[in-house]
């Protein structure tokens, strides 16, 4: 009895570990962002590729629902950027804390609730000047 015991604790603990490392699911925007920035003059791009970490196949399912709208509010966001936010570390940082701030308040606004996305990350960042 104590042998089962233990190996049904064992595979609970086991399953809770799987789950733990399976919690977080990223979800590729659709295409890469492709955006003119920099205000007036010559024309400037900016090319990213971006992913989108939920906790569960539940809010991957609301990310890829309304990745029109996320896509939307990043090319927006994105190409209200000037030079020194997109050629610089501390300005792409900025930019990708900015980028995840709209996609929640995007989400909040569309499902009534807050923090679906956990983290925005850029897969590839390019810019051409």
């Amino acid at each position: 009895m104590a042998t089962l015991l233990a190996l049904t604790l064992a595979s609970v603990a086991m399953a809770q570990e799987e789950d733990d490392a399976q919690g977080q699911i990223y979800i590729p925007l659709s295409e890469p962002l492709v955006v003119n920035y920099g205000g007036p003059g010559r024309l400037k791009y900016l090319r990213a590729e971006i992913s989108i970490r939920v906790q569960d196949s539940s809010d991957a399912g609301v990310i890829r629902h309304h990745m029109p709208l996320i896509r939307h509010k990043m090319v927006m966001l994105f190409s209200r950027q000037g030079e020194e936010t997109v050629n610089t570390q501390a300005g792409r940082e900025q930019l990708r804390q900015m980028a995840l701030t709209e996609t929640n308040e995007a989400l909040t606004q569309e499902e009534g609730r807050e923090g679906i996305a956990t983290d925005l990350v850029f897969r590839n960042f390019v810019v051409q000047r």
